[in-house]
């Protein structure tokens, strides 16, 4: 047997295994990056009617679209505006609403909710201020409508605030409005000690 000629046959039958398994994985090929797929709006050829988005199919609801619960998706019980909440009011939301609520309702309501944000003292309209007058008298579910649909001058929220966002900020009104108007009576009275 001669030796001299073992190296180049490894490095020959070495080669032809690279090239069967570049074969084989050319042939394996699968373009996920050249799907068929649609272009929003373009035409399609494949459905009889010429358009290529299709209508959903009746009676199914997208993922995180089910609107199970009346009271939390409309602010409503039965046709009247909600006198309650969809979830108990905690330190949390409390919280959250009042991030929401400088956020999204300051530049207009201002900081306390008497109508004298930013954007009045700059010259628009003072919108009502929500923390005396008739709006003391309206249940949550009267807010829950005005920042889902608007009302006069203020614009609807329900693309930028979410729905559960909606209530916290509510929550963090009816604290407002009791701070605005809170007596020392409302005070505990293990608490008055501390104010006087």
């Amino acid at each position: 047997m001669r030796t001299e000629h073992l190296p180049s046959r490894r490095f020959a039958r070495a080669a032809r295994v690279a090239s069967a398994a570049i074969l084989l994985c050319a042939g394996c090929r699968q373009d996920m990056h050249d799907q068929p797929r649609y272009t929003a709006f373009k035409p399609s050829t494949f459905f009889g009617d010429g358009s290529s988005a299709r209508v959903p199919v009746a009676g199914t609801v997208a993922r995180g679209d089910l609107r199970d619960d009346e009271l939390l998706y409309t602010g409503k019980q039965g046709e009247e505006p909600a006198k309650v909440f969809p979830f108990p009011i905690d330190d949390a939301v409390m919280s959250h609403g009042r991030e929401r609520f400088d956020v999204y309702c300051s530049p207009c309501h201002g900081r306390t909710g008497a109508g004298d944000g930013m954007v009045v003292q700059r010259g628009f309209t003072r919108p009502p201020s929500i923390i005396t007058g008739r709006l003391l008298e309206e249940p949550p579910g009267h807010f829950f409508e005005i920042i889902s649909n608007g009302f006069g001058a203020m614009p609807d929220h329900a693309a930028q605030i979410n729905v559960r966002d909606r209530w916290a900020i509510i929550a963090y009104i009816r604290a407002l409005q009791l701070a605005a108007n809170a007596t020392i009576d409302d005070v505990p009275p293990a608490e008055r000690a501390r104010l006087q």
